[in-house]
């Protein structure tokens, strides 16, 4: 696919671990932003602690590169029996709509 890919990732840290968690996520954001293909890949912090990742890729060829990497390899290290569950992960696609400025990532 040749459309860009946009992922959400949400991770869940156990009661103590929200900022060992978020410590681990900013280390390695700006490795990250180096990566081929890397148009946004940026930390948010939900109302209940959940910390979420918005990325953009260029291609989904990319982002999964991008998974396969060490930079994610060491983010599940360093989260590992920190999170409540897994990471939540979901892959999409926009559909423009309205002002092409406001209507699409």
């Amino acid at each position: 696919m040749t459309t860009p890919c946009v992922v959400i990732a949400t991770f869940s840290p156990l009661q103590g671990e929200l900022e060992a968690v978020r410590e681990v996520l900013t280390a390695i954001i700006p490795e990250v932003h180096q990566e081929e293909g890397c148009e946004l890949y940026s930390l948010h912090e939900e109302v209940d602690g959940k910390l979420t990742i918005i990325e953009m890729w260029s291609t989904r060829e990319l982002w999964r590169a991008h998974s396969a990497l060490d930079t994610v390899k060491r983010i599940q290290a360093g989260v590992a029996g920190r999170l409540e569950n897994d990471v939540e992960v979901w892959e999409m696609y926009g559909i423009p709509a309205g002002d092409a400025t406001k209507g699409a990532l």
